[in-house]
């Protein structure tokens, strides 16, 4: 599966010259993907929504188009260690599920970047 994508990095031309099915392959690379999100959202609840945000914060943060997962691994667990602070600091007397807060601040960051790339 690594190679079939190293292939299809190379462009569509390259990988079937190279006796790839490039639409067979990314069907296949597709489903695996929403396939492993859809059992790390069931397993970890909303909280899986920082997968999502935490490679753009580090993208913005480093200031390239490329990001490491090093760094967007090192955003997420510190996002994650942000909500789980609000969720349980946040008002006296309670406690919120982090995946409330989580959701809470992704949603917010999510409409702050609809909004600065224009499209809302």
């Amino acid at each position: 599966m690594n190679t079939r994508m190293r292939l299809l990095e190379m462009g569509d031309d390259t990988a079937a010259a190279l006796g790839i099915s490039v639409n067979r392959s990314r069907l296949v690379l597709m489903f695996v993907g929403v396939a492993l999100t859809a059992v790390a959202t069931a397993v970890t609840g909303p909280i899986a929504f920082i997968s999502l945000a935490a490679p753009q914060i580090a993208r913005r943060l480093e200031k390239s188009t490329n990001v490491s997962l090093g760094s967007s691994a090192l955003v997420g667990a510190l996002l994650l260690l942000c909500a789980d602070f609000i969720a349980q600091h946040g008002w006296e007397g309670s406690t919120l599920p982090v995946g409330l807060v989580t959701i809470s601040l992704g949603g917010i960051y999510l409409v702050y970047l609809i909004m600065r790339e224009g499209k809302l």
